[in-house]
């Protein structure tokens, strides 16, 4: 009997070897991830850095060109100098670079304020708004996904299945003043004058989370349609399973991959809707101090402003790469092997 023959055969693998390998593979298309989102706000800071250093004019080269201001040459040349404008503009990009990596965000050339502490004192209503609308696109999602499944087909499920269009073609501003008007002055559940409170939190919120709320439901419709027409979900009628049950037990879960992919993607409107639903319900946030940063053309708050916005829509985006293949196991492989 050869040498071969008598050698112990290769003990095969164990479960606790194959879940080791499975995390070193997941950890290592987490880092991946992590890197490409790093990499995308790094691209993004330098690209808005150039594109607003090549727009001329600015609030400090206004104010020194006044004759009525009176300033000497000399002082001029200081506050260019502390502004960094007499540098080129790598130069520029290189130190603001390294002071965004410290969280320091340069000064305000309109108000010659740290740009970190005006947005430290915006973005906690542009928070309290985002995810609060967040919360309820995803609420009246969900709710109108699930009435499309389980109401009868006829004039009910019709009237459902319609409203994300009509939610959609309804512009913010409107949905905003028809709010204010009947919550507002007709019920009297909120005061105009005092934007920050609950009341006016929530009618902001809903007015930025209707029409998100219309492109996740035909998201979510749409997908919990292709699962019903699966034979799955036929077998599990065929088996005499309530439509409820058969919807949150078989239907629900496939239809959400593509559900979180489309979150991720409306995050950016619940940004950009901010500016247009602070500006109806007169808050104090984000969206109103890039309104005044634009006015004013103040460069360092309007870089630090988008940059915060990619930073989060990245972010987010990341979160839910990295909670794909958590939600569904078939994809660890297809991503780990990217």
């Amino acid at each position: 009997m050869s040498a071969a023959a008598l050698s112990p055969a290769p003990a095969a693998p164990t479960r606790r070897d194959a879940t080791a390998r499975t995390a070193r593979r997941y950890g290592t298309f987490a880092l991946r991830r992590t890197g490409q989102a790093l990499l995308v706000v790094l691209l993004a800071y330098v690209l808005v850095f150039l594109v607003l250093a090549a727009i001329p004019g600015d609030p400090i080269s206004a104010q020194l060109e006044n004759p009525q201001a009176g300033y000497t040459e000399e002082e001029k040349a200081q506050i260019r100098a502390f502004h960094g404008l007499d540098r080129p503009v790598l130069i520029q990009l290189l130190l603001a670079l390294s002071q965004a990596v410290t969280g320091q965000l340069g000064t305000s050339l309109a108000t010659s304020q740290p740009v970190t502490a005006m947005l430290a004192a915006a973005i906690p209503s542009t928070l309290a708004l985002a995810l609060t609308a967040l919360l309820l696109a995803l609420a009246i999602a969900a709710v109108l996904g699930l009435a499309s499944r389980l109401l009868p087909t006829g004039r009910a499920g019709a009237l459902i299945r319609s409203l994300p269009a009509v939610f959609l073609s309804t512009p913010n501003f409107l949905i905003g003043l028809v709010l204010i008007q009947v919550l507002a002055v007709q019920a009297g559940l909120f005061s105009i004058v005092e934007p920050e409170s609950i009341g006016a939190t929530l009618a902001a919120a809903l007015t930025l989370a209707i029409p998100v709320s219309a492109q996740i439901a035909q998201v979510f419709i749409t997908a919990l349609d292709e699962a019903a027409g699966q034979d799955f979900a036929e077998v599990a009628l065929a088996r005499g399973l309530p439509p409820a049950q058969v919807v949150l037990r078989h239907l629900l879960r496939p239809s959400l991959l593509p559900t979180v992919t489309i979150v991720g993607l409306v995050l950016g409107e619940v940004l950009g809707g901010s500016l247009i639903t602070e500006a109806i319900f007169g808050r104090a946030g984000v969206g109103t101090l890039v309104q005044k940063a634009v006015a004013a053309q103040d460069v360092p708050v309007l870089l630090a402003a988008v940059v915060l916005s990619a930073l989060v829509f990245v972010l987010v985006n990341l979160v839910i790469d990295l909670f794909y293949p958590l939600l569904d196991p078939r994809l660890r492989g297809t991503e780990e092997t990217r």
